[in-house]
């Protein structure tokens, strides 16, 4: 079954499909503890490809997965945005990005662009996203996306977690053709 993968455009982003050409952005990423901590990691670069692979097969599987985000002034990939969910797992919107791009607005840009997508597209009635308690950055964003706390839940890996709905934005940002 053939699936296309849509591209997004943001101001300064594009949301690209993951592809075998994201391998470098993955292992940088999964390989470097620090970093990936909040998401599993670290991970060897064979693990850091089977994530990949999982994060394309999502789409195929479900219909939805993350992009992978592209910097278009330097031509640069700089991490990944989108919804997960595993077997038990609850629908989440996701992120990361590569220690060098944080602090420059592109999580909560592409944050945006993809709830926008949800909402519009997808026509879900809702997205929501959690986080591990010392990840106070993701929380931040859930705050500055608009989001709320609406539960305090137990994940499968028995961790507890705050659930935010992120709601539609009542200025949707402006996606540009890809």
């Amino acid at each position: 079954m053939a699936f296309d993968i849509p591209t997004l455009r943001t101001e300064r982003l594009d949301l690209l499909p993951p592809s075998a050409a994201c391998a470098d952005l993955y292992r940088t990423f999964y390989t470097d503890a620090d970093a990936s901590a909040s998401y599993g990691g670290p991970l060897s670069v064979v693990g850091s490809w089977t994530r990949l692979a999982s994060d394309l097969g999502s789409w195929h599987l479900q219909g939805f997965g993350v992009w992978v985000l592209r910097d278009r002034a330097r031509d640069e990939l700089v991490g990944v945005c989108g919804f997960w969910q595993a077997p038990g797992w609850r629908r989440e919107l996701t992120w990361w990005l590569l220690p060098r791009h944080r602090s420059r607005g592109f999580a909560q840009e592409a944050s945006e662009a993809a709830v926008a997508h949800a909402y519009d597209v997808f026509g879900w009635e809702t997205v929501e996203t959690y986080m591990v308690d010392t990840n106070d950055q993701a929380r931040a964003l859930a705050r500055r996306l608009g989001g709320e706390q609406i539960e305090r839940f137990v994940a499968p890996d028995g961790a507890e977690r705050d659930l935010f709905r992120i709601p539609r934005a009542a200025n949707p940002p402006c996606r540009l053709p890809a």
